[in-house]
């Protein structure tokens, strides 16, 4: 059976860090190509970074540009999203999912067969 589970999140005061996990179970994420999205209730989801298969090609939306990065561990069977200098406005629920499209630094959008975790809750406050 396919999982994703995303872990790491919580409250960060702005300016602060976090890393965000996805562990897949059931299939290997190398060679996969993976994407971090985030979904606000009321706002559309938006792909916040993502990587294709051989890392050849990222993605990252341009508020989080310079301050995100997402990277894997084939042994660990894990993605991860570091996200540094956080701001209020980078409070979501997050999603890992796999597989994806990746269209170098243009865009990053799931396919219709892509399995997602269950989220994790990122809140940015003092």
């Amino acid at each position: 059976q396919f999982q994703l589970v995303e872990s790491g999140g919580g409250l960060v005061q702005p300016g602060g860090s976090l890393r965000l996990s996805c562990m897949a179970s059931g299939f290997t994420l190398e060679n996969s190509s993976i994407g971090w999205f985030r979904q606000t209730p009321g706002k559309a989801r938006q792909a916040v970074a993502c990587t294709s298969s051989s890392d050849e090609n990222t993605y990252y939306l341009d508020s989080v540009k310079g301050r995100f990065t997402i990277s894997r561990d084939n042994a660990k069977n894990t993605v991860y999203l570091q996200m540094n200098s956080l701001k209020p406005e980078d409070a979501s629920t997050y999603y890992c999912a796999v597989p994806v499209q990746v269209y170098d630094q243009i865009m990053c959008v799931p396919e219709p067969s892509s399995s997602w975790g269950q989220g994790t809750q990122v809140t940015v406050s003092s």
